[in-house]
């Protein structure tokens, strides 16, 4: 189908493919605005020497250049790991109507998991969240590429 979650998510699995192969963690995010991609981003804090270059960070610096606007709305994030409180805090400055997510992350994730920071009292913007959209493919990407590391 097309413009659904499932297929915006795909994309999004393909921006962690391309995390993996640069020896980053695999983990991908696209914007999407009007059902049309606008911008993707992958994990690269390790090649960027960057501790915030999370791939929500990267597909949201992204998004604000390609648009000409820092303010998000309208937009929809998905992403293929739970958000973590920085990446969270980030998605609520930007305005970012609803972020999908696959895999959950029970270490780490503000969506749920480890704390719902899109929850949080006094926020001045509420984002719509929806965990689980190809939970087993997004957490296997993971789970490879973690233990190809351990062996």
């Amino acid at each position: 189908m097309p413009g659904s979650d499932v297929e915006f998510m795909r994309a999004a699995l393909a921006q962690a493919g391309a995390a993996r192969e640069a020896g980053e963690v695999p983990v991908g995010a696209v914007l999407v605005v009007e059902q049309r991609i606008v911008a993707g981003g992958a994990n690269r804090p390790i090649s960027g020497c960057d501790p915030t270059a999370h791939a929500e960070i990267e597909a949201l610096r992204a998004a604000a250049r390609a648009l000409g606007r820092y303010r998000l709305n309208d937009s929809v994030l998905y992403v293929t790991l739970e958000p973590c409180l920085m990446c969270a805090a980030a998605i609520v400055h930007a305005r970012v109507q609803r972020v999908v997510f696959g895999a959950w992350d029970p270490r780490a994730g503000a969506a749920g998991s480890m704390l719902d920071a899109f929850a949080l009292p006094g926020l001045n913007h509420r984002v719509d969240v929806f965990g689980g959209v190809l939970e087993d493919e997004c957490g296997a990407l993971l789970r490879d590429f973690f233990a190809s590391r351990r062996a």
